[in-house]
């Protein structure tokens, strides 16, 4: 994953209000002019790894709160917190974000709308819980990101295949290595970007998403638009899953659908959402979320008074066929309101979609951001902006290059 080109601005936040030390998995190199400190661990998800690091830091320095946007991070951050006697939500509530099976069993006790959902074992059981639900029906990984293992199944037919696709992905998993078979939630998909400090919620934002056609759920696209109404109608439901799940303190990224207008709850990602959606907070409504997770790791009150009121759109690009990747380019001048070009892959390189055994890393070619005053002109400035690019790839079937007019 391009650490520097999503999470950058986040690290770029922090440090401007805040000494950061840093516990990383490889040597820091875009972070160095972030960082005061850094530990390197092999593999931060060691707990015992983690907690020696952590003491080399606290000999060296005062801490003052520690937090993580890296779902697979979630669980140990919150036993360092916890280990250094720091502000945090309790573990087991960490884990129960990271086991959607568990979140959707307290959501269930709370009175939370969800989805019908079985924790499965093998394909047989797979049928039986698809039967049971009835089709459609969406297996995942309990214990995943990113939409990583998610597909739908609409026949008996689909659903070995479809097992066999997500239970690939679950045995990467480290909170539970379940498939589940989850009810099709058919509706628009939003997420709400929350702020939790010592248990009071506060929606900050409304992010309406473009997922691709079934059978997978690749996200393609996100607005945010600080005057959206819609954020009163769902903010009650994100609410209400934080509470469910024991959520205390930080930022969540709450993900809903709406089956007839009604919110529908998909999981809780504990933690500044992915795909640059914290950004674009920021470039709508001026609410920072980096620094306010942490603040809130330092047990400080968040600011969260908006500054302006406006709309940012990022769209996400993918080739329309897996490929070697030949040409890309921005055709132009670039208008202002192009907030920003960032490209992951380059010319020589293979992009791999979901249906070829790849997923939204191997495939993505990168994304542009763009700014307007409603989410509709940022979102038309957006495809406007992907028009522009010059795409050219040799499919994995045809050795001749194809320009696409589309990206995604």
């Amino acid at each position: 994953m391009d650490a520097e080109g999503y999470r950058g601005y986040c690290l770029q936040s922090v440090a401007a209000a805040y000494d950061v030390v840093l516990i990383t998995g490889e040597e820091p190199s875009w972070e160095v002019p972030y960082i005061r400190d850094c530990v390197v661990v092999p593999d931060p998800t060691d707990q015992a790894a983690l907690s020696a690091a952590a003491r080399v830091l606290a000999e060296r320095h005062r801490l003052a709160g520690v937090f993580t946007w890296t779902e697979w991070y979630l669980v140990p951050v919150a036993r360092l917190a916890r280990q250094l006697g720091l502000p945090t939500t309790v573990p087991e509530v960490m884990q129960a974000c990271r086991n959607k099976g568990l979140a959707r069993t307290l959501f269930a006790r709370h009175g939370v709308p969800s989805a019908a959902s079985v924790s499965v074992r093998d394909a047989h059981e797979a049928t039986e819980a698809a039967e049971r639900i009835g089709y459609p029906v969406v297996l995942k990984p309990a214990a995943h990101a990113a939409s990583i293992g998610v597909i739908r199944a609409d026949t008996p037919q689909q659903l070995g295949v479809a097992y066999e696709f997500a239970a690939k992905a679950a045995g990467l998993g480290v909170e539970s290595r379940s498939v589940l078979v989850e009810e099709y939630l058919d509706g628009p998909e939003v997420s709400v970007e929350c702020v939790t400090y010592r248990s009071e919620t506060t929606a900050v934002a409304l992010t309406r998403k473009t997922v691709s056609e079934p059978p997978y759920f690749e996200e393609m696209a996100h607005s945010v638009d600080a005057a959206d109404p819609l954020l009163a109608t769902v903010a009650p439901a994100a609410r209400a899953a934080i509470r469910a799940l024991g959520i205390t303190d930080g930022v969540s990224h709450v993900e809903i659908r709406l089956v007839d207008g009604r919110p529908r709850l998909i999981e809780v990602n504990g933690r500044l959402a992915g795909d640059m959606i914290g950004h674009l907070v920021s470039l709508a409504t001026g609410i920072d979320l980096p620094r306010a997770a942490a603040d809130i790791a330092c047990d400080r009150t968040p600011d969260l008074t908006p500054t302006h009121s406006c709309a940012a759109a990022i769209r996400l690009i993918y080739p329309d066929t897996s490929g070697t990747l030949d040409r890309l380019a921005y055709v132009g001048e670039r208008p202002p309101w192009l907030e920003r070009i960032h490209v992951q892959h380059y010319v020589g390189d293979d992009l791999v979609l979901p249906a070829d055994g790849g997923d939204m890393f191997t495939a993505r070619i990168g994304y542009l951001i763009t700014t307007g005053p409603t989410a509709d002109v940022a979102q038309t400035r957006a495809e406007q902006a992907v028009n522009r690019l010059d795409v050219r790839l040799t499919p994995r079937t045809a050795g001749v290059p194809v320009v696409e007019d589309q990206a995604a």
